[in-house]
């Protein structure tokens, strides 16, 4: 913890106390409290402005980031230092006998040492994140783009690049192998009413057990990762403590690639394998069993019925349960007798001459059911939002997914109709974040009230939103169909952000009831969703973009049929969409420093500071949102692949 007053030692008459001799820092005995000096705006953000601390959600913690030095870090690398330190004096000392094994000597302590700091910052940066190695990492550009945008982008490019043994369509009912496009049917034909989907139908075969454990096996445990990543930051462990988390972790992970089997191996069965719907289901419910065991846990503890620490002998005088010899039941008792009126009492009258009479008559117990508890611990009904929460962000994923294939099975579409299905589908997603942005709320006493867990979906739902647009790219026909959606898009961005952000804004959301928090708190989460869209942003285009070229010019052509690109009878072109979604990804970065100026000359905020400064605060944060991006967009992948399993 840094030393917000440091103490120096000396005499009034010292030179320390001649310059420090002011009302600012009094004598304190023999020491003197020498405040530090002022942290400038550009490090503590929203904390600066006048009223802004103590109603926004980081508290001292930004304090704590702004005035962290390197006394961690020296202490990290002191052991490093010390090895080093005799590495060198052994070397010094046998200088005479340098040779082959002294190169070989020193490359092996390069190595190990370069070991040790990889190990390090796996650990400091995704196992037990670190205040200080996370605030290392978003303090510069380019690290920040790195670990937040390229690093998920990657492995989802690299996942769905992974090569798929394929194998040709069976053979039709002549012998003749299937083409990969049928031939167009005639109105008289029986597959006139047939609708080719948006994305394609399957042209090979690919191999179920490669599908099954590596492809399908990696996204599932993306999802488990992000799962438990969210339960981190709800500081709840949904595991059972005699199992531990890697047991149980992967018991799911058996469960998960061994119930799609029989499906596979039945026959009549089969037919729910090529569809994605199903497989999205599937991990719907493993991504549901972490919270499923964390409920029974609670429930098996009758966490819902008792405290989650037993009363102490001095907390039980003040309770009924220390007079009446039962256990620390807080209202049951008194909830009884009113209940029964006091009957069997003595009615008569209370007489104060009369003599003491003790009864060892037995005391009426209470019937069992009567003694439970009659209210719910606020940690369990915290628990039960919680897990509502992660319902409605479950539920977005599977609402896209039917927006997702309404949309490509009604292709083409002209520009209002795609205008229509985009907004459509924004104004869902926003109510869907909304509604879970009020179920987590931002301070405690709310439902959740968890700042970190609102940070996260925020990503979720803005991520969500992007790569289904994204996907849609791959589908627009003409350029001004881009310029349409482009032009929308970042005029509502620049011109309605910053109007929300303002005083008037938020006094008549605050008249109508729709938020309950201070002005600066509702500036911070304003800021704050401008960092996570441009985050959202970036790496749900990256991977578009990245996705686009591996799975056009890869092995995996004919697996992703969404992006061949290769039937002349189509309106898309490969050109017109790499390069228009690259001139929409300049157009939106463009935007993006539009806005982040205009905020910070109106309202004297700057939002990448603010976001670097939630990721320091709370460093959990960092490997969550990795976790998170990559499932969202291993799940637009998903969606687009074609499966047929020889």
């Amino acid at each position: 913890m840094p030393e917000f007053f440091p103490f120096i030692p000396g005499t009034e008459t010292g030179r320390a106390a001649r310059q420090h001799a002011h009302d600012a820092s009094p004598l304190l005995g023999r020491f003197r409290a020498v405040p530090p000096p002022a942290v400038q705006q550009s490090q503590l953000g929203l904390l600066s402005v006048s009223g802004g601390r103590g109603s926004v959600h980081v508290g001292y913690g930004a304090l704590l980031v702004a005035g962290m030095g390197s006394e961690e870090e020296g202490d990290h690398d002191s052991d490093d230092d010390d090895d080093d330190d005799n590495d060198s004096s052994n070397d010094n000392s046998n200088g005479n006998r340098r040779g082959c094994g002294y190169v070989v000597r020193r490359t092996l302590l390069a190595w190990r040492r370069l070991v040790r700091l990889s190990r390090r910052s796996i650990r400091d940066l995704w196992i037990e994140p670190r205040q200080t190695a996370v605030k290392r990492v978003v303090e510069r550009w380019w690290s920040r783009w790195a670990v937040l945008v390229f690093l998920p982008a990657a492995l989802a490019v690299a996942w769905c690049a992974l090569p798929f043994p394929q194998y040709p369509l069976s053979p039709d009912s002549h012998g003749h192998p299937q083409p990969h496009r049928k031939p167009p049917s005639t109105p008289d034909s029986p597959s006139a009413d047939h609708r080719v989907p948006g994305h394609g139908e399957a042209r090979v075969q690919v191999n179920f057990w490669f599908f099954l454990f590596v492809y399908y096996g990696f996204y599932n445990l993306t999802a488990l990762i992000w799962i438990t990543k969210v339960f981190n930051l709800y500081s709840l462990n949904w595991w059972p403590s005699t199992l531990g988390f890697p047991l149980t972790v992967s018991l799911i992970a058996i469960v998960s690639l061994a119930a799609p089997i029989p499906m596979y191996l039945i026959p009549e069965a089969r037919y729910l394998t090529v569809h994605n719907t199903a497989w999205i289901s599937w991990t719907f419910v493993i991504m549901a069993m972490p919270v499923a065991i964390a409920f029974c846990i609670l429930m098996t503890h009758e966490r819902h019925l008792s405290l989650r620490n037993s009363l102490s002998e001095t907390q039980r005088i003040f309770t009924s349960s220390w007079w009446t010899g039962k256990l620390d039941t807080l209202s049951a008792t008194r909830h009884y007798h009113r209940r029964r009126g006091f009957i069997g009492r003595s009615t008569s009258s209370f007489d104060p001459d009369g003599v003491l009479q003790i009864t060892d008559s037995p005391r009426q117990t209470m019937p069992a059911f009567i003694q439970r508890r009659r209210w719910l611990p606020a940690s369990f009904v915290r628990f039960v939002w919680f897990c509502l929460a992660l319902f409605v962000g479950l539920l977005a994923y599977l609402i896209g997914e039917a927006y997702a294939e309404i949309y490509l099975r009604t292709l083409p579409h002209n520009s209002f109709e795609t205008i229509v299905y985009v907004y459509s589908w924004v104004v869902t997603v926003h109510l869907l974040d909304a509604l879970t942005g009020w179920i987590l709320g931002g301070s405690e006493g709310e439902r959740v009230g968890s700042y970190p867990l609102s940070w996260i979906f925020k990503l979720y739902f803005m991520l969500t939103y992007q790569t289904y647009v994204r996907a849609l790219y791959a589908r627009l026909r003409s350029p001004s169909q881009f310029i349409w959606l482009q032009a929308l898009s970042s005029g509502f961005l620049i011109i309605l952000t910053p109007l929300t952000m303002t005083q008037t804004y938020h006094r008549v959301l605050s008249m109508l009831g729709l938020t309950g928090q201070s002005y600066a708190s509702y500036q911070k989460i304003c800021t704050r969703n401008v960092f996570i869209r441009f985050l959202a942003e970036n790496v749900s285009m990256l991977t578009f973009l990245g996705s686009i070229l591996v799975l056009h010019f890869g092995p995996n052509q004919d697996v992703y049929p969404y992006f061949a690109f290769d039937d002349p009878d189509e309106l898309y072109d490969f050109d017109l969409t790499f390069y228009a979604s690259m001139i929409t990804w300049a157009c939106e970065l463009a935007a993006g420093i539009v806005l982040r100026g205009l905020i910070r000359w109106i309202f004297g905020v700057n939002a990448s500071v603010e976001g670097k400064m939630d990721l320091a605060v709370w460093p959990e944060l960092l490997p969550t949102s990795v976790a998170v991006m990559l499932h969202v967009l291993q799940s637009m992948l998903f969606s687009i692949i074609r499966l047929q399993f020889r």
